[in-house]
């Protein structure tokens, strides 16, 4: 593991802007596990990755499971497991979008998936601090995992709203 670090957004619109900024550097192969209660800003932050590959009806999967948004880089696949058991989760085969050569896979309430993957893994939990600010908590593993975390450290200076704490 070699990124670890926190960031503070203090409005939606801050969060979004993350996701963009991350969005902007996401790699094929790259499993995004992103946690934090109802409310935290997962999706949010999934919606300002698809404002940067392009989509701008990224929605919440919470009935679906699985939203797929297919990109000029990659296949962008958002799942929430917010409603499932973990045998429910096993029956989803998130295992094929991670980690594999073509797909970003990013995952709400990971905590429900048995197995997730090891390697190129970026660990995202979002904490509520008062009303309107956020603190995210990033982690992660693996080559291209560390690349985009460290853009999303970088980046973070061009949100209005957030800061690296």
């Amino acid at each position: 593991m070699r990124a670890a670090f926190r960031i503070a957004s203090r409005s939606e619109a801050a969060t979004r802007c993350l996701g963009r900024v991350l969005g902007m550097a996401l790699l094929p192969g790259v499993t995004v596990l992103l946690a934090g209660d109802l409310g935290a800003g997962k999706t949010a932050f999934v919606k300002g990755v698809g404002d940067a590959l392009g989509f701008d009806g990224v929605r919440s999967p919470s009935f679906t499971l699985i939203n797929e948004y297919r990109t000029e880089r990659f296949l962008l696949a958002h799942a929430d497991l917010y409603r499932l058991d973990p045998e429910g989760v096993d029956e989803l085969g998130l295992e094929e979008y991670a980690g594999a050569g073509d797909a970003v896979l990013m995952v709400e309430w990971p905590e429900r998936w048995r197995f997730p993957p090891g390697a190129e893994v970026l660990n995202v939990a979002l904490g509520v601090r008062g009303e309107e600010e956020r603190v995210f908590e990033v982690r992660s593993v693996g080559e291209r995992a560390d690349e985009a975390a460290d853009a999303l450290r970088a980046g973070a200076k061009d949100c209005p709203g957030a800061e690296l704490l």
